[in-house]
């Protein structure tokens, strides 16, 4: 592929990103008034950061005992309040404990 190409296909994707977060702000212009529009965009946030980490979480370390061992922790450690680095390291360290010991 030639770097004129190269840099049409960059273009391409720079204008169709910056297209897709420019028009919702030119489409709504003041503050959504609807409950349920409000509710719905409240979660998206949340429902798109599941979607791309669960799939990953549970296929990165090629081990499927070591991947429920490291969300188990990484759950149990995150619902008793822990910070993300405590809970990240403790759920590496079990996710790499378990795939050790039962794969």
């Amino acid at each position: 592929m030639a770097w004129s190409e190269f840099f049409k296909y960059v273009l391409v994707m720079a204008g169709v990103t910056y297209l897709i977060r420019m028009l919702p702000l030119a489409a709504i212009r003041g503050k959504v008034k609807s409950r349920f529009v409000r509710g719905f965009l409240y979660y998206v946030p949340y429902a798109v950061l599941g979607a791309m980490t669960i799939p990953a979480v549970f296929s990165s370390t090629g081990s499927l005992p070591g991947a429920i061992a490291g969300v188990a922790v990484a759950m149990v450690l995150g619902w008793m309040g822990k910070g993300l680095l405590t809970v990240a390291v403790a759920a590496c360290i079990a996710a790499f404990a378990a795939a050790l010991f039962l794969h």
